[in-house]
C-alpha cells in the first residue's frame, strides 16, 4: 500500500534559517499591504486639533485622505515597517528557537513551560526592537506630518523627546499581546473544532476561524491599542495633558476625559479590518507545519 502523504509534511531541509526568513518576509508583507489601513486607524485614534482631520468612518477617511492629500499620504510610513518587520519577526523566532533549547522545550514529552517561556521570551525580545519602528510610522501618518523619512522623523523625535519617547509605549504594547493571543488561540482552536469536528483538512474552517479569532482579539484589545496611540503620539499633539502622559493609566484617564466610553473604541473598525486578513492567511500558512506547538510560536499579534 502505498504511504499516505501528510498534508501537514514541509520539506526535509526546511531548516531554522529558511523559517525565520520566511517568517520575516511575511512580516513585512503582512503589513505592507495593509498599511493604508492602518494609517486610517492610527488617524481615527488620535484626538486631533483639526476638525479636518477627524473623521466619521473607514469610507470617509479614505475619500478625504486621498482627495486633500493624495493617495500617497496613506502610504507614508511604510518603510518604517519594512525596515523593522522583518528583524522583529527573526529575532522572534531566534529567540524562541533558542530559549525553548535552553528551557529543555526541544526534549520528549509535553514540556509547556518552556515552550510558554520561549513565546514569552520571543514576545518581550521582538516588541523591544519593533517599538520605536511603531512610534516613528505613526509619528509619519498623522495629518499633516512634517517627516517623509524615517530617519528624520527618529532623529527629530530623539532631539526633542530624548530615547524614552520611543518605549513610552512598550509596557502597553506587551500588555496587548497577552491578551490578544489569548484571545485569538482560544476562539481559533474552539471554532475549529465547532466548524470541523473530523479533524480532516479544511481550508476554509482554518481561514473562516482565522477572521473571527482575530476579529474578536483586535476588538477586545482595542481600548489598550488607543492608549497605545496616544502615548506614541504624545510629542505631536498641542494638549498638555497628552503631552504628559507618562503611561498606559494616564493614556486611559485622557482618552476618559476627551471622550467616555465611546473614546476607547477609536479606531476598532480599521483595526480589525487591518488584523483579519493578516489572521487568516497566517493561521492557514500554519497549519501546514508538521509541529502543531508551532501554532501558538508562528501566529503572533502583529499590528
Amino acid at each position: 500500500m502505498a504511504e499516505e502523504i501528510d498534508y501537514e509534511a514541509l520539506p526535509a531541509n526546511a531548516g531554522f534559517a529558511v523559517n525565520m526568513l520566511a517568517g520575516a518576509l511575511a512580516g513585512i508583507s503582512e503589513h505592507a499591504v495593509m498599511f493604508p489601513v492602518d494609517s486610517i486607524k492610527t488617524r481615527m485614534q488620535v484626538f486631533a486639533a483639526s476638525p479636518v482631520a477627524v473623521y466619521s468612518g473607514v469610507g470617509n477617511a479614505f475619500s478625504r485622505i486621498s482627495s486633500t492629500e493624495g493617495l500617497r499620504a496613506l502610504w507614508r510610513g511604510v518603510s518604517s515597517v519594512v525596515l523593522g518587520a522583518g528583524p522583529a519577526h527573526a529575532v522572534h523566532f531566534g529567540t524562541l528557537e533558542a530559549v525553548k533549547e535552553l528551557a529543555g522545550g526541544n526534549e520528549a514529552g509535553n514540556q509547556w513551560v518552556a515552550t510558554s517561556l520561549a513565546g514569552a521570551s520571543a514576545t518581550i525580545a521582538s516588541d523591544a526592537l519593533m517599538n520605536p519602528f511603531d512610534v516613528v510610522k505613526q509619528r509619519m501618518q498623522l495629518h499633516k506630518s512634517e517627516f517623509r523619512s524615517v530617519f528624520a522623523c527618529a532623529r527629530t523625535v530623539f532631539r526633542n523627546e530624548g530615547l524614552a519617547a520611543f518605549y513610552v509605549s512598550y509596557p502597553t504594547t506587551l500588555a496587548i499581546s497577552i491578551p490578544f493571543n489569548a484571545i485569538q488561540f482560544t476562539v481559533y482552536e474552539q471554532l475549529k473544532r465547532f466548524m470541523n469536528p473530523s479533524h480532516q483538512y479544511s481550508p476554509t474552517t482554518h481561514i473562516v476561524s482565522g477572521a473571527v479569532a482575530g476579529a474578536v482579539a483586535a476588538a477586545v484589545t482595542t481600548p489598550l491599542d488607543v492608549a497605545k496611540t496616544i502615548l506614541q503620539t504624545r510629542g505631536t499633539s498641542t494638549d498638555s495633558d497628552i503631552r504628559n502622559c507618562r503611561g498606559m493609566t494616564d493614556a486611559f484617564r485622557v482618552i476618559w476625559r476627551r471622550d467616555g466610553v465611546k473614546g476607547f473604541g477609536r479606531g476598532l473598525t480599521p483595526r480589525v479590518l487591518t488584523i483579519v486578513p493578516i489572521r487568516c492567511f497566517s493561521f492557514s500558512s500554519v497549519e501546514l507545519e508538521p509541529d502543531r506547538t508551532t501554532l501558538t510560536e508562528a501566529v503572533i499579534r502583529t499590528d
